[in-house]
């Protein structure tokens, strides 16, 4: 427990699974299914006030507004306060098996943020309505998802966004190595969970986490 008697949702992750705080050097793991909060899109995530940044704000408008429910007459059952989880995207485009880190333009994105296990679908769609009215915000666009990633390799990359294919070729590498092969497909995507924030840290600084989904060859 923290300090403050607020429960560190990371420290959950990590004590249930390593899968949160991987390594410097490849590492297997297994991802446990999980619930999210969802906006997809597709696009160059640079854009200035672009769909990706929109959906940014629709991602933490939802989640803030579940995380202090408990100052508001609803009641989520099980319902104990935490630390919103960090920003995570799964990338893709069209015919590319992996991902082409030089065509943003054609970028297909789901950002989520991870849910607590007692949040349920309703407790969801109250806080959509919520934060809409509240925020002056369309939430709509947001979704409930359940993912489960299953067998995975991943890393902890250092350094800018565009500097990651050196970080993949580490990985492709260790697949190689161990007898896995990438499984990338239509349900299974370039997974990155971001733990910078990137307004205040310094770009060699950045710290990401990359999940790709694999399979025994």
């Amino acid at each position: 427990m923290h300090k403050n008697g607020e429960e560190t949702w990371p420290l959950i992750l990590k004590k249930n699974t390593k899968s949160f705080m991987p390594k410097n050097k490849p590492e297997i793991v297994t991802v446990p299914k999980a619930n999210y909060i969802a906006v997809r899109g597709k696009g160059d995530p640079n854009e200035e006030g672009g769909a990706y940044q929109q959906s940014i704000s629709v991602l933490y408008s939802v989640a803030y507004t579940l995380k202090m429910s408990y100052k508001t007459d609803y009641r989520i059952e099980g319902f104990f306060d935490y630390v919103v989880p960090p920003l995570e995207g799964f990338w893709w485009q069209e015919g590319v098996k992996g991902f082409d880190y030089m065509n943003k333009s054609a970028l297909n994105w789901i950002s989520v943020i991870r849910l607590p296990d007692f949040i349920k679908e309703a407790d969801f769609q109250w806080a959509v309505e919520t934060a809409t009215k509240k925020k002056k915000l369309d939430c709509s666009v947001a979704e409930f998802l359940t993912i489960d990633e299953g067998l995975c390799v991943q890393i902890m990359h250092m350094g800018p966004f565009d500097d990651e294919p050196a970080t993949v070729a580490l990985m492709d590498a260790y697949l190689a190595e161990n007898g896995y092969v990438n499984d990338f497909s239509d349900t299974r995507h370039h997974h990155e969970i971001y733990l910078s924030d990137v307004r205040k840290v310094p770009p060699e600084k950045w710290k990401t986490v990359i999940r790709h989904p694999i399979r025994k060859k």
